[in-house]
């Protein structure tokens, strides 16, 4: 057990625009849009909080300029409009049994005219989150915006539930949709295991011994990959999901192991006589990042796939104890305060591979664990705040995050 805590402990407690990252947007001024209850004489559950979230999703696409007040404006109207948006996103939902259907009207304001229409179904009311955020979706692709398709994938966690338990979540990127896949004991470190999402990697000690399992999401299966009598990780898979790279600690020395899923074999990365962890592949694979002590504190250093040289990434603070990468970018945490008796601050920091530009992206409070979306240029992270944990969004190219608290637990770690 000694093994998870120090791995925990080195990763937990280890804004102006500028050129790091690239963006270009395709629309111009942002379009000023009111939402409107198509049919509101109709009240269920699902449906306000739906109508909720599509508010959300607009603004966190920073898109568009969100009216947030809700108008009531029958479906089929398309005058006597009270609003000074020059568009309104009408919405007809309903429920069926147990599906909602969505009828979503777009209406030139100045023109009265519907510009954009469509339907949706969804199965199950449960998980209206993902109706909402299709919704959003398509709508922003409608205006040719960049693209938010990273609203409609899943976040898997892990959170503390009691002492010495921990529980595997999947849920939307809101946390309004939740769904707990795995029980009993220990289990965390959860990372997808392919780009479809279709299964995910997990750390379990319930049995006893660090075992590293991949379960499959549609059927509840799970298989065993690998077990270590020290630690086993599972920190990031490759694009195409053939290879995974491990902590592992099986001679009481935590490295860095570069597993190949179809054959099993396991090739030892890192060779430090001190601890190396959180390894994740940069530069399409040729390299990795990884953090480690080598200085004494938690840093994060780079090396080739093949090779021995060791290459230190950061100068900046003292404990950079956790961080993600996205082809040659690296989002690092970054702890900038020493209080052994009260809380510290931990940032949020993007640097390149490719050059010495370093980009600040939290300000304050404890902003762990950051995970790039698939687009690269949207970034999960946890945020701690007293007993409660939050799932994070930032947003680069606006400058702006957006924050979605855990009610019940701690969140230990994310993957998106």
């Amino acid at each position: 057990m000694k093994y998870i805590f120090l791995v925990v402990l080195i990763v937990l407690n280890l804004h102006s625009y500028d050129s790091t990252i690239e963006i270009v947007k395709k629309i111009g001024k942002k379009p000023k849009i009111v939402l409107s209850d198509g049919n509101a004489g109709t009240t269920f559950s699902e449906k306000e909080r739906l109508l909720k979230l599509i508010i959300g999703d607009m603004k966190v696409t920073t898109n568009f300029d969100v009216d947030e007040s809700l108008q009531q404006i029958a479906y089929s109207e398309l005058n006597n409009f009270n609003t000074s948006s020059s568009l309104i996103l009408n919405c007809k939902i309903e429920k069926v049994g147990s599906a909602l259907q969505a009828n979503v009207k777009l209406v030139n304001v100045l023109s009265k005219k519907s510009i954009y229409e469509k339907n949706y179904n969804i199965s199950n009311s449960s998980r209206f989150a993902f109706l909402a955020h299709a919704i959003v979706v398509d709508l922003n692709n409608y205006f040719g915006a960049p693209s938010v398709d990273w609203m409609k994938r899943y976040i898997v966690f892990s959170k503390y539930t009691t002492s010495g338990n921990s529980e595997i979540v999947i849920a939307d990127y809101t946390l309004t949709f939740q769904k707990t896949v795995v029980r009993g004991g220990l289990n965390i470190f959860p990372k997808w295991a392919n780009s479809a999402q279709s299964a995910f990697y997990y750390t379990s000690y319930a049995s006893g011994t660090p075992t590293l399992y991949k379960m499959d999401v549609q059927s509840g299966s799970r298989s065993q990959i690998a077990s270590s009598s020290g630690m086993i990780v599972c920190s990031d898979v490759s694009d195409d999901g053939s290879k995974l790279l491990l902590t592992m600690a099986p001679d009481d020395q935590p490295d860095i192991y570069l597993y190949d899923v179809n054959s099993g074999s396991k090739k030892r990365v890192t060779f430090y006589n001190g601890i190396d962890v959180g390894g994740s592949f940069v530069d399409n694979g040729a390299k990795i990042v990884f953090i480690s002590e080598r200085l004494g504190y938690p840093n994060v250093y780079s090396k080739n796939i093949n090779g021995r040289k060791v290459e230190q990434m950061i100068y900046h603070g003292k404990n950079n104890s956790s961080c993600t990468s996205h082809g040659k970018y690296i989002v690092y945490s970054s702890r900038e305060t020493h209080n052994s008796f009260g809380h510290n601050v931990f940032n949020l920091y993007l640097i390149s591979t490719q050059t010495d530009s370093i980009r600040k992206l939290t300000n304050s409070g404890k902003n762990m664990y950051p995970r790039f979306g698939n687009d690269g240029e949207s970034i999960s992270f946890i945020k701690y705040k007293g007993n409660q944990s939050s799932i994070g969004i930032l947003r680069l190219n606006a400058n702006r995050s957006f924050l979605f608290p855990l009610h019940t637990g701690k969140i230990q770690s994310i993957d998106w």
